[in-house]
């Protein structure tokens, strides 16, 4: 395998999988993904190791890192349930980073504090989505961690763009692929829409389920109209040891990859299956409009000092760090 690409154990293995993939021909991007993210043995998600955090060896962090997030989010919860007991509700997280200090206990936002509900479940990657009865379903960038598919305007036409081997060295190339009807008629050349079909068809098997209840994904997206006219490079990227990169395809298997998501799109979906009091915010004006009564109280606790926590709750909400790098999309199906 090629000492021009990587070294590192996970991606020579990806490496030799993808190998086998191209033998026939180039593969998709998006099918590049899900080799690389969750391939059942050897992808980036689906591996025992600690992506998310501040610590050696991780990647990216995100606002559940914080201890506060999770206390946040029930004070939320207490507000969209508009009085219902959230004893009366299962927590079920999707996509939730696993415990590795103590991995016989379940991950997720609320495995370090005492929660209010009726039961908290934590599910990974690697784990079957049963939903049913009351429940939260929530998230924390999932959504935007789904394989995506990748379309550039070349020569006045759309090209979806896929992944083959030049020698030893992966290299992007143009597919020849029928086309979805949603792109734009006419674009600069050279315009690049990432396209997270992926997580669409995610959050239409959750909402297909038998559950009742609320819907809250913690992600960062953008408007149909300004990822197809607004975003000419895209918005894929890849992120390792905290090192934003464009070379989405350098270590297969070791970096994160990922794109906006469209919330256009996961909107209509929710409108779909009777969801309802669908509301997009950053993260800020989420937790200002649901937390407020959480946040006042706890300001007022630690009023003479700057504490963790307080340095932390303003981390989580204001502008400047991640109240509005964030979106917050939420609906209800009671």
């Amino acid at each position: 395998m090629p000492d021009s690409l990587t070294t590192h154990h996970a991606a020579l293995d990806i490496l030799r999988v993808l190998k086998t993939e191209t033998t026939e021909g180039p593969i998709s991007f998006e099918r590049f993904m899900q080799v690389c993210l969750y391939h059942p043995n050897f992808g980036y998600y689906i591996k025992s190791r600690k992506r998310v955090g501040y610590g050696e060896g991780t990647d990216f962090y995100t606002a559940s890192t914080s201890p506060l997030f999770a206390e946040l989010i029930i004070a939320a919860c207490t507000s969209l349930l508009k009085g219902k007991q959230l004893s009366d509700f299962t927590f079920v997280e999707l996509g939730a980073e696993p415990n590795l200090e103590n991995p016989e206990k379940s991950g997720g936002i609320l495995s370090a504090i005492k929660h209010p509900f009726k039961a908290s479940v934590a599910l990974g990657s690697k784990d079957l989505i049963k939903l049913t009865g009351p429940l939260i379903v929530f998230s924390n960038e999932l959504f935007d961690a789904q394989p995506f598919k990748r379309y550039r305007f070349s020569k006045g036409q759309w090209k979806e763009l896929g992944v083959t081997f030049t020698g030893n060295t992966l290299a992007e190339v143009e597919l020849t692929s029928t086309l979805p009807d949603y792109l734009p008629h006419e674009a600069e050349e050279g315009y690049l829409i990432d396209s997270p079909e992926r997580s669409v068809s995610l959050l239409e098997t959750l909402v297909s389920q038998p559950w009742t209840g609320l819907f809250i994904a913690c992600d960062y997206g953008k408007s149909w109209e300004v990822l197809s006219h607004e975003t000419p490079q895209g918005t894929a990227r890849a992120y390792y040891q905290h090192t934003q990169s464009n070379d989405l395809l350098a270590q297969p298997g070791d970096q994160d990859l990922t794109c906006h998501l469209c919330w256009d799109w996961l909107e209509t979906v929710l409108k779909r299956a009777n969801f309802s009091s669908i509301s997009l915010q950053n993260q800020e004006a989420f937790f200002v409009n649901h937390s407020s009564e959480w946040i006042s109280a706890e300001i007022s606790r630690e009023a003479g000092s700057f504490s963790p926590r307080k340095r932390s709750l303003m981390q989580l909400i204001h502008p400047a760090h991640l109240g509005a790098k964030f979106q917050i999309l939420n609906a209800s199906r009671i």
